[in-house]
């Protein structure tokens, strides 16, 4: 399409603006054009590889668009230079205005939900293709173990230079041996086109709607895990988990919920365990380059709730106090240069 500044040079002045919102994989500028504001969207280099990821995600926006309308327009993709520039979708993002801790807007519940029952309409023919060793439809198991083959190669990738920092927090020499097992034993459920990265900070709300950002971990895969790694990350209320979760199970179809309310607990436990053995390893490096002490403050906090979340499915001693992750911080943590 046609744009004014071009592409490449929204690219080059987002990339010399030193002001973006940053996820783990991308940077986002927000930059104008003469057709009004627009994202520019850059892979970040280096980047620690955390998660699964199958696909583009300029092409998983661009497939499942006359499906879900709420989710950003992709207006520009260059491979080299990466970039994507996206169309600017006014509002307020969630975790700015219902943090955590704080309750999110009375429609978000149902909006949540209908995210997720118009994401499972998605045919998978209009998706990119998927990798040729990918799970069969409906191998829930296969499906677990790509996603507990990850997490232990974030474990095997660092267990070694944090083994120091993951031994003072507790983490078990084994720390997937109490789910890896449950997942294997998952039941049977239709794939569907699945998210996977729905929390506070990729949500917009704006006039009463809910728009749904960074499409970069979307899957085909269990639909019942989009809504476990949703409830784990959002950190609801109970009477928001509850109204969310009901609402999904009421929106989805029969075969999609077989089990469920079972298998539901499986998946969140992995999300615990996972959050642990990333987080330690991300936070304990935003926490080192903390400008200020309320920010330290918010994330010892963060990894304190995800830490002993994790403890709970290892069955691992006492909770673990911030005051206490700190200090271990401060012995075992990465070394300021």
């Amino acid at each position: 399409m046609s744009m004014k500044p071009d592409p490449l040079t929204l690219y080059r002045t987002a990339r010399e603006s030193g002001i973006s919102a940053s996820g783990f994989y991308n940077d986002n500028v927000r930059s104008e054009t003469d057709d009004g504001p627009v994202i520019v969207r850059i892979p970040i280099h280096g980047a620690d590889g955390m998660d699964l990821r199958v696909w583009p995600e300029q092409d998983v926006i661009r497939a499942v668009a006359p499906w879900i309308s709420v989710i950003p327009d992709v207006l520009h993709v260059s491979d080299d230079p990466a970039f994507q520039i996206h169309r600017f979708i006014p509002g307020d993002v969630l975790d700015v205005l219902a943090p955590r801790g704080r309750s999110v807007p009375v429609h978000l519940a149902g909006d949540v939900v209908g995210f997720f029952r118009d994401l499972s309409r998605v045919p998978l023919d209009v998706l990119p293709a998927l990798p040729a060793d990918w799970p069969k439809d409906g191998d829930t198991a296969g499906f677990g173990a790509r996603l507990s083959a990850v997490t232990a190669d974030v474990w095997r990738r660092f267990r070694t230079p944090y083994a120091s920092l993951y031994a003072a927090l507790g983490v078990p020499a084994d720390p997937l041996a109490r789910v890896e097992a449950d997942l294997s034993a998952l039941t049977c459920r239709p794939f569907r086109a699945l998210h996977c990265d729905v929390h506070r900070k990729n949500v917009i709300v704006a006039a009463g709607r809910t728009y749904f950002l960074d499409w970069e971990l979307a899957l085909w895969g269990d639909p019942l895990y989009d809504l476990a790694v949703h409830l784990h990350k959002m950190d609801y209320f109970p009477d928001e988990a509850d109204a969310v979760r009901s609402g999904w199970f009421a929106a989805m179809p029969d075969d999609v919920r077989t089990e469920a309310l079972a298998d539901l607990p499986v998946y969140i436990r992995h999300e615990r365990v996972k959050s642990a053995l990333v987080d330690t390893v991300r936070y304990s490096k935003l926490i080192l380059a903390a400008v200020d002490a309320a920010t330290e403050a918010r994330l010892v906090g963060s990894l304190t709730t995800k830490l002993n979340r994790a403890r709970v499915v290892w069955g691992v001693g006492d909770p673990l106090d911030p005051g206490e992750i700190r200090r271990i911080l401060v012995v075992h943590g990465p070394v300021r240069e």
